[in-house]
Order: C-alpha cells, then structure tokens, then sequence
C-alpha cells in the first residue's frame, strides 16, 4: 500500500520563511475617531452603488487591541508600547532578531525553508541520488511559462524546471505569453502553447534522466479566469492518445477557440452588467458567488463568447478553467473545477459549493452541462493516463489531485492559517487572508479555501503599490530608499495626527484617484514636511489594507503572523509600520515558486486527506 512505502506529510507544510528578522507588531496610537470626517471629504466615484462595507464607514469600525504581550519566539527584543519614549527606545536597541534552532517547532515538524529550498534545488544530483526518490509533483500553468517542481516525502525541493512562452515558443508570436488584440481590450493567449510546452518540459525531464516512476502524484495550478474550450469530440482524442507522438500533434483539432480569454481580459463591460443585473446587483452577486461582476471573471468570459461566436459556444463539448484543462491533459479526460478556482468565475455559490443557476442562466445556455460539476480542492480526481504511463514511465497508480487556481496554491504554499495575512509589496500591492466567517464585500474577492473546502480565502488588491513608493521617494526623501528609511525612524507613530491617502493613478480599491492630506487639527492640507509626507504614505497604505480586510471578514488573533514578499519587504523600516498597523510580527518569505510547490504540497495532502470535505 502507499502509506506503507512512504511516509507522507499529512498536512500542507509551513511556508519557506527565512529565518532572518521578526519585527514586533505594537499599539497605535492613531486618532480613530476623527478618520471617518477625514475619509468622508474624499470624491470617491458617485456613479457606483451604497456600499454596506465600504472605505467610509469601516474607518470607526477598526480598533487596534491592546498590547500583544504574548512571547515571541527568541526575540531580542520586547513589544513596544505608543508612547513616544517606548518608540524612541525601541529603535535605539534596534529590532528582535528570529533565529530559531532546528528544536523550533516549524523545524522539528518538518517543515522546509528557503535556505532548504535553495540547497536542494541548487545542488547537482547524480543519477544514483534521484534514483528511490518519491516524489509529488507541483505544475504551474501562469502567464509567461509552465513550471514543474518535485518535492519528495521529507518536503524537499529536489527539482525544477520551466518552459518559457516568448523565448522556447517564439512561433506563437507571444509578448509575456499573451496576444493583445487591437482594442486594447482583449487579451488571449494561444491554447497550443500550453499543450506544447507541457510536451518541452516532459521531454526535458524525461532527457535530464527523471524518474517519473517514483511519482506518487501530481497536482497543479493555473492562472486564475482564463478559460478553455473543448471542441465536440475532444474527450475521444484525449482517452485514445498514442505514446509514440508528442501531445500537440494529437489535439490540434480539440479546440473550438483556438485563442482564450484570459485574466488580463477586459472586453467584457456589457457581459458583467448584465450579469449583476439579472441577480439583484453587484452587492448580490458578490455574497453569491465572493465577488461583483469582474471583466476577467470566467462568466463574462463565457457570456461574451456566446454572444459574439455561438457558434464556437455550441461546438464546445467542455469548457474548463486553464486549472482543470491542465489536469484534463494528464487524466485522458475532462477533469471538474475545483471549488477554489471555480469561485473565480463570477458563477459558484461559495456557500453551498454549486454553480448558481441564476448566474449560468444569464452567461449562457447549457452551460452547466458543459461546465461539469465541481469538486473540493483536495479530491482526487483519478489516475494518470496511460500515455504518460507507456511514453515517460510514471507509474499507473499515480494520481492526480484537482489543480486550482494560482493564488489558492500560493496560498497553500504559503500554509496561511486563519487569521495569517500574505502581503505581496509590488507595483500593485495584494492580500491574500484566511477566513472563516467571509463577508463579501463591493471591493476585494473571497474564493472557497484550497486547503480546507469549509473555510475561505480572500484576495484583495491595491493599484498604488510600489510606485506610489517610489514616486514619494524621489519627492520627499531626494530617490533615496536610504533617506526614505530615515524618515520613517525620525517619525513617531501615528505621525502626530497626520493622514494621507495617496492615488496616483484610478485605485481598485476603492476607486479613488488623487493624494489626501490630513492634519492634526482634521484640516485638509496641500502638502507636508518631507518626513511626515513619508510616514503618512506608509502608515495610510496599510491602514487601508487592514480596513479593507476587516471589511471581507477578517479577525486578527493572537496567532497572526504576517507574510511579506515583493521589493519593499526587503525595507525593514516599512515592514515595521506594517506590523505595528496589523499589531502582529511580520516575516519575510521567498514565493518565488510558491504555487508550484503549493501543488506538489497539495498532491501530497490530497493522498492523505481522508475525506474531500474536509480538506
């Protein structure tokens, strides 16, 4: 039996945390009670409906708890309090350092970090060392490439490899591995590409001297909202596959949109209004299906097809999320949707886990039967088809798990529990949370969680990220980082009463252009001192990130950790403001690879899992 010959890891592991700084989170002492004057002057966009959970009234509603006093693991340093004498001290001793030994309880469980990641990826391995190896393997269908990764039993990085669209597969014309059409609009990317650079990276593996045989299972991750489309007769093509000949000489002619809509699509404005209006608004569509009407959604995807090519609509047999496609190529035959990915369609109740009718109704005809019933995240959805058996020696009884959506396997790989924050500091800056209780909002996504089928994720995403950094540096601290840092040590907490909240450029969230400047007397101001101007940008950008995230339902705890990755997370003076907003320790993580090895983690947990309802 499996569980006899190996020992599997149970449970999706900890994140690759570098066990290098954790800072702190303390009090604020912000003024709370004059923010919502302040927020209520703004010209957010009056055209869009009343928000029970907006930007306005979520400002009273944030209350920063008393000190965490609890102990943090070898910190050198205690929490500090809002006085201005505490901040003072706190800074002159310089932050906690995190330095566990390998009896800290993240190594002693198992759990892999970067330093593990780097050592085993990096390290040649002979013949004789991969040979014995059990392995899962993780696959990431994203933009630009196709990724591989294995990971054996003692959750081990052991190997690598990726195909790159626009550099290995330049005769589909790509940029970024995307086709942008005319309009500006309309954004496809070639479904071939994808078939074929699963054949180079096979093939390449297959050449480095691989052992496929030691495969337990595969599971996967693709880039969320795009869409496939299986012409009639696909599913005979896929279960007939020969050994002898690579996968895009058989399924040429197995798709009846030869170019799909992607998540960078937005050519589908009218789709998404109508697709609100025949479910009672976007407030109803969002506690519906975790989200309002997006133009990327798969829903308004599908809707836009039938409405401008039924006749390529009608030719499909199948339509599947670029997640399940790439889980079809593996089973020989049409994988469902998982939950988790499924719930960014604009067309899954997120509660009961089962395609809206209202909403099918208003894409398209048909569309359940073509669409499959879902399933929870960490099923299995069968075995790996002959082809791969008899061409590349996996073994028959290697399973496939579902494969999900890219950010619910970056969250697996990640391992947030509830009430951790992931927090991507990038041009544009993301949240990805843990909920039980989601509360689904005009702003922000919630998608059914990847790891546990009865609890929640959220993503929320921020325009003004790290350019909005960049474009204060240069104003305010003459294009140094160096002085930008300064300005925030010279700065006490809460800024003396000083707010800003700076657009330079339409926000998602909300939609809101323009900078706002705040004094201490609640006066609107023009500008401020460069270092306050510093302070303000910081503290404004992640208090707003917190407000929004109460907003969909989340709760810290006293087990919150927080999880940077992106360029500003290599600031520690900005990763401060960052704790000491969310009043829990921040830690850095590298999520190079994360949902690649995400899935690898969830084929591991998907052959443990003892049941798919409790995943």
């Amino acid at each position: 039996m499996l569980e006899q010959e190996v020992e599997l890891p149970c449970q999706v592991p900890q994140a690759m945390l570098k066990p290098v700084v954790a800072i702190p989170g303390c009090q604020l002492d912000y003024i709370w009670n004059e923010l919502q004057s302040r927020i209520g002057r703004l010209a957010f966009d009056p055209d869009r409906e009343a928000r029970s959970l907006d930007f306005h009234s979520q400002m009273l509603l944030i209350t920063v708890g008393e000190l965490d006093d609890r102990p943090r693991r070898q910190r050198a340093v205690p929490p500090r309090d809002s006085s201005p004498e505490s901040c003072r001290a706190w800074r002159e001793a310089g932050p906690g350092v995190w330095a566990p030994e390998r009896s800290d309880s993240l190594a002693a469980s198992g759990h892999m970090d970067a330093r593990t990641h780097r050592r085993t990826v990096g390290t040649p391995k002979t013949m004789a060392e991969r040979a014995g190896r059990r392995c899962c393997l993780g696959w990431d269908f994203s933009t630009q490439q196709v990724k591989v990764v294995a990971v054996d039993a003692e959750l081990n990085v052991f190997y690598e490899d990726s195909v790159h669209f626009d550099r290995d597969l330049p005769e589909f014309g790509t940029q970024g591995g995307v086709h942008v059409h005319k309009d500006r609009l309309t954004v496809t990317s070639p479904v071939l590409m994808w078939v074929q650079a699963l054949d180079l990276i096979l093939e390449k593996m297959k050449a480095s001297g691989f052992d496929f045989s030691q495969v337990l299972a595969l599971s996967g991750a693709g880039q969320q909202h795009g869409s496939v489309y299986w012409k009639t007769g696909a599913s005979l093509a896929l279960s007939s596959l020969s050994p002898a000949l690579l996968l895009h000489q058989q399924l040429q002619a197995c798709f009846s949109v030869s170019d799909c809509p992607i998540w960078m699509d937005s050519s589908t404005t009218a789709q998404c209004h109508q697709l609100e209006a025949a479910v009672g608004g976007a407030q109803a569509l969002s506690c519906l299906t975790g989200s309002r009407a997006y133009e990327r959604f798969t829903g308004n995807q599908i809707s836009k097809i039938f409405q401008k090519n039924p006749e390529a609509y009608s030719n499909s047999e199948r339509i599947s999320l670029v997640s399940s496609f790439a889980a079809s190529l593996f089973l020989g035959g049409y994988s469902p949707i998982d939950y988790s990915d499924g719930s960014g369609m604009n067309l899954l109740q997120i509660q009961e886990k089962v395609w809206s009718q209202a909403c099918l109704d208003a894409c398209a005809p048909h569309l359940k039967e073509k669409l499959g019933s879902p399933v929870p995240s960490c099923s299995v959805v069968g075995a790996i088809s002959s082809y791969y058996v008899q061409r590349y020696g996996f073994p028959p009884g290697c399973k496939v798990v579902a494969f999900t959506g890219d950010n619910p396997a970056s969250l697996a790989g990640m391992r947030l529990e509830e009430g951790d924050v992931a927090v991507s500091l990038g041009t544009s800056d993301t949240l990805f949370l843990w909920l039980q209780k989601p509360m689904p909002a005009l702003e922000g996504h919630i998608f059914c969680n990847p790891v546990d089928a009865r609890q929640y994720m959220a993503l929320l995403c921020f325009k003004n990220g790290s350019l909005m950094r960049e474009k204060i540096r240069d104003e305010s601290a003459s294009c140094s980082w160096n002085k930008f840092s300064k300005a925030l040590q010279s700065t006490e907490m809460g800024n003396n009463g000083n707010l800003g909240f700076y657009f330079d450029v339409m926000e998602i969230t909300p939609e809101i252009i323009g900078c706002h400047r705040f004094n201490a007397d609640n006066m609107e101001v023009s500008a401020f001192p460069g270092d306050v101007e510093i302070r303000a940008l910081v503290e404004g950008q992640f208090m707003a990130k917190r407000i929004h995230a109460e907003g969909l339902g989340y709760r810290i705890m006293p087990k919150t950790k927080i999880l940077a990755t992106g360029g500003a997370s290599h600031n520690k003076d900005i990763l401060q403001v960052l704790a000491d907003v969310f009043g829990a320790p921040v830690y850095v993580i590298d999520t190079t690879s994360s949902a690649c090895v995400g899935s690898a983690y969830r084929a591991f947990h998907g052959l443990c899992s003892p049941s798919p309802s409790i995943c």
